[in-house]
């Protein structure tokens, strides 16, 4: 029986203890932790799961054997909280972005490394069933070479959204749509094409005078081997339209699914080269699905690298690699000049400190509230 803890119980939090009761594996969430702790004593109730009650990580991380924590709190508090784990012996899946800087993301690497656990990041969109599939397709060179990849991250959220304590400030949410949203579309972008070498962008804050970050940038990325990326970050997207465009030599590949595949004309032009086009549907829909998608699919992941069966696809070098291809569009933006990758610790996105230091205050914080009485997430957009 491997025994769970979850610290942080916002509304996040739910996906996961929905997660680990879905999944087909001998779990017991053993203790719940929370600044508040009738939020936790809900969620204990709510999920009939008979867990200790913490308010407090570090007595129950020396109270509790606990296998597995999943860390469900704000992204300053990450770093700290999963090192503090992974000194008990504990492995660590923490929410997305992994931390708040590359530079407390390393010091997390080298836990995970002293202390022999496991360490995974959160990107539960690898775990569904358009994105694996598209994966797989992608790693046949189904469409040849990559010239263009296309990524909207389109979300919507109102101006309260960030009346809530920690969002909106550098300091205790790290940045804006970018680094909170776009995170999910970054982290599949570069798991499919590889990081760019050079990247350039803006960043603005549009619809949203009660935070200090972006709730809009446009990012344009360059590979090494020619080929050019876009990527819109926006939190002010009616519609919630979501896409990611793969662009081949051969063929067009789209989420949610869309081919497209033409071949020349004796003069240059285009015509519809249906036989390829229906080749890649069928391939496509003969993909094994998945047995468990979403955060209950990466949880089913973690468990069996606990296991010791596999090793996670999320890794904590793969959510740094995310995180630091989001901090080198916050320097170019902010910086305005084509920033190089990898990032080094000089970068003035590297470290928290410098990164407070250098972010620009779009608008200073004026509401703060501690808790929404509804704390569900909506969704609206097409995320399939």
């Amino acid at each position: 029986m491997l025994k769970v803890g979850v610290i942080g119980v916002g509304a996040i939090s739910s996906s996961h203890v929905e997660g680990y009761l879905e999944v087909d594996e001998e779990i017991q969430i053993a203790a719940l932790c929370d600044l508040y702790e009738d939020k936790a004593e809900t969620i204990n109730k709510k999920y009939e799961l008979n867990a200790s009650v913490y308010t407090d990580y570090d007595k129950m991380l020396e109270n509790e054997e606990l296998d597995l924590v999943s860390i469900c709190t704000p992204p300053f508090t990450h770093s700290d909280i999963a090192i503090k784990a992974m000194e008990h012996r504990t492995h660590v899946l923490v929410e997305k972005p992994m931390a708040s800087s590359l530079e407390e993301c390393d010091r997390m690497l080298e836990a995970a490394e002293q202390y022999e656990v496991i360490l995974s990041v959160i990107a539960q969109n690898r775990f569904k069933n358009p994105m694996m599939k598209l994966s797989k397709l992608l790693s046949d060179e189904t469409i040849g070479s990559i010239n263009h990849t296309q990524i909207d991250s389109h979300w919507w959220r109102g101006f309260n959204y960030y009346d809530l304590w920690w969002r909106g400030t550098w300091e205790k949410e790290g940045g804006g749509c970018t680094l909170n949203h776009a995170v999910h579309h970054i982290d599949i972008f570069q798991w499919l094409r590889g990081a760019p070498s050079e990247i350039s962008a803006f960043m603005s804050n549009t619809a949203h005078t009660n935070a200090e970050v972006e709730d809009l940038s446009i990012a344009i990325f360059r590979h090494e081997d020619g080929g050019l990326s876009q990527v819109t970050s926006s939190a002010v997207h009616h519609g919630e339209e979501q896409k990611l465009i793969f662009q081949g030599d051969k063929a067009k590949l789209e989420v949610p699914f869309d081919v497209k595949a033409y071949t020349q004309l004796e003069n240059g032009f285009l015509e519809t080269d249906e036989t390829l086009q229906q080749s890649i549907t069928e391939t496509y829909n003969q993909l094994e699905p998945l047995r468990y998608e979403g955060h209950t699919g990466q949880i089913h992941d973690v468990i069996q690298a606990v296991k010791g069966n596999k090793a996670p696809l999320v890794t904590g070098e793969e959510g740094r690699k995310t995180l630091e291809i989001i901090m080198a569009i916050y320097e170019a933006a902010t910086e305005k000049k084509h920033v190089t990758l990898p990032l080094t610790k000089d970068s003035s996105f590297y470290s928290r400190e410098s990164l407070l230091n250098h972010a620009p205050h779009f608008y200073e914080k004026q509401n703060s509230v501690d808790n929404f009485q509804n704390n569900e997430i909506s969704v609206h957009g097409d995320y399939e």
